[in-house]
């Protein structure tokens, strides 16, 4: 069943903007650990994808933010969220401490998808709750 959904669009002018006023700290404020690693390396090998990837991951926490219907409140933080990829590429949500925790007692599952264009990068997000028991591997069709 769902339980929230949350859509996002963001300006990248406007998180160039930020990062030209504010450097690393506008940065260090929305990534985690190991969304800064990323950052960094590819600000280091070219900039504006640095600022792309910024922008996607803001814009996917704030529509994360909005569909589990807390917005940017506790346990709700910039960097207790991280948006990671699997293999695939496929973005996943990855939480961690109290966000983890309030997020796993309710028993919820995130699903969450990201692009980016010359000017903006979008986000949505859908929150549902997970039936009870382990999540299933995959899913077969019938015979």
């Amino acid at each position: 069943m769902i339980y929230g959904i949350g859509t996002d669009i963001c300006d990248i002018r406007r998180v160039k903007a930020s990062l030209a006023r504010h450097g690393e700290r506008f940065a260090a404020k929305v990534l985690s650990d190991a969304e800064m690693a990323i950052w960094k390396a590819r600000s280091a090998r070219w900039p504006e994808r640095g600022v792309r990837y910024l922008a996607t991951r803001f814009s996917a926490k704030e529509a994360f933010s909005k569909a589990i219907g807390l917005g940017m409140r506790m346990p709700m933080t910039w960097r207790l969220c991280e948006i990671g990829k699997l293999p695939s590429g496929q973005p996943v949500v990855v939480l961690h401490g109290v966000l983890k925790e309030w997020f796993e007692a309710k028993n919820l599952r995130a699903h969450i998808t990201v692009t980016d264009e010359s000017e903006y990068a979008a986000s949505f997000c859908v929150v549902e709750t997970a039936p009870p028991g382990p999540l299933p591997v995959s899913v077969s069709a019938a015979p």
